[in-house]
């Protein structure tokens, strides 16, 4: 006896309820661990990425109401613990996990770590811009330490090539993570400065989780890219990723694509610039030359002699003027000291003895002693004196001596 079986026909929806239904009545609050991936903030403020480990992978979603509580910038390779309820999302017929909380999973000690040694090194002064160096505008090689099998090397040398394949690259290959990351780094930033391998050194690698990238975080590393003599541009990870190594360097890129568009110069620019360069060198050059050309121009004989007689001119005619102003004052001067001469020989001849002897005046000495008599004085009674008028000497005795008589006034 055949008995028919009657299969049950569902309709996409019908299912997909019913999966619903039990999914998020099975699972009304669930906490998942798992790496970021697919992370993709929308501009409405609602998050969206992937959950997923080694074997499988979880669609998520956090409302804008809730992200803006995080305490962290989420990020691809960012291992998280979510706590939320599981869903079916119908239209696409997948299920997900729509996240009410989320925090770091296994990062927390991490994090805790890296900022206590961040502010050790920077009260050390090792993060002061002081100490960072100028990066080379035309170097003529750069240094790259990275995993020589990553796609940041390869993201590197394809943007060097394309914006200058005038520049040489050397490659200095290094782990750069897990065990012995660190001192692989740094052995080659030493090997770089020991040799002068380059004139700028790139260091870093593609994203990947906080733990990934923590050799470039060791305090080792730091320090060594302090010590570095070549300047260093630290590139790691994505844009959102940070370590150490960014805040000690010369210069920070976001990505090692970015640090290849700052170290290496465009060709087409500097071939631009040398080009205005020899532009303006030339252009000055003309210039010069045209300057040299007018003034040789004028020194033809007619206008050099043009040039002289205006020179000459002005110069002559001050000296004339000096001429006649030096002789008139030379006739002035001498014809003040002739008449000083002249005044000076009438004062003289008009107090000399002679004179005033010819005026009727006589001069009375004693004849022995030959002293002039100024007063009654000076003889005596019976003295025989001389009394020398104008001309001849006439010769006296003394019979009288009158003390009180005055001399007479003469007018």
């Amino acid at each position: 006896m055949n008995s028919a079986v009657q299969d049950t026909v569902y309709s996409v929806s019908a299912i997909t309820d019913l999966l619903k239904n039990m999914i998020e009545g099975t699972f009304p609050s669930v906490v998942i661990e798992g790496e970021i991936s697919n992370y993709r903030p929308n501009a409405s403020g609602h998050v969206y990425f992937t959950l997923k480990d080694n074997r499988a992978q979880l669609s998520a979603v956090m409302f804008r109401s809730r992200a803006a509580g995080l305490t962290f910038i989420p990020a691809d390779g960012m291992l998280v613990q979510c706590r939320g309820q599981l869903s079916v999302y119908a239209p696409r017929g997948n299920y997900q996990i729509i996240i009410n909380s989320m925090q770091i999973a296994g990062a927390g000690n991490i994090l805790q770590m890296l900022d206590e040694r961040k502010k050790r090194l920077a009260a050390e002064g090792l993060f002061d811009n002081s100490r960072k160096k100028r990066l080379p505008v035309y170097p003529d090689t750069i240094g790259i330490i990275t995993s020589s099998t990553g796609a940041a090397l390869r993201d590197i040398l394809q943007i060097t090539k394309r914006r200058n394949n005038s520049v040489s690259v050397v490659i200095l290959p290094a782990l750069v993570q897990g065990d012995g990351a660190a001192e692989t780094i740094i052995r080659q930033i030493k090997t770089a400065n020991a040799f002068r391998l380059c004139d700028v050194l790139i260091v870093g690698r593609g994203g990947g989780s906080l733990e990934d990238l923590l050799p470039f975080s060791e305090e080792n590393v730091v320090r060594a890219i302090s010590e570095s003599e070549i300047p260093v541009v630290s590139a790691v990870g994505h844009e959102i990723d940070w370590a150490l190594s960014d805040f000690v360097a010369d210069e920070r890129a976001p990505t090692p694509s970015a640090a290849a568009e700052l170290v290496v110069p465009l060709k087409s620019e500097v071939l631009e610039y040398l080009h205005r360069t020899i532009q303006d060198f030339h252009d000055t050059i003309e210039r010069r030359i045209e300057n040299t050309k007018l003034m040789v121009k004028t020194f033809n004989p007619d206008n050099l002699e043009l040039q002289f007689r205006t020179i000459e001119q002005p110069l002559l005619a001050r000296f004339d003027q000096a001429k006649t102003a030096l002789l008139e004052n030379m006739l002035t001067r001498l014809k003040d000291t002739r008449q000083n001469i002249q005044n000076c020989i009438q004062i003289l001849e008009s107090s000399s003895p002679e004179t005033i002897l010819a005026r009727g005046y006589a001069m009375v000495r004693d004849k022995t002693t030959h002293k002039i008599l100024r007063s009654g004085k000076d003889t005596r009674t019976g003295a025989e004196i001389e009394i020398i008028p104008a001309r001849g000497k006439i010769t006296a005795i003394v019979q009288t001596i009158d003390y009180n008589t005055a001399p007479e006034e003469h007018s």
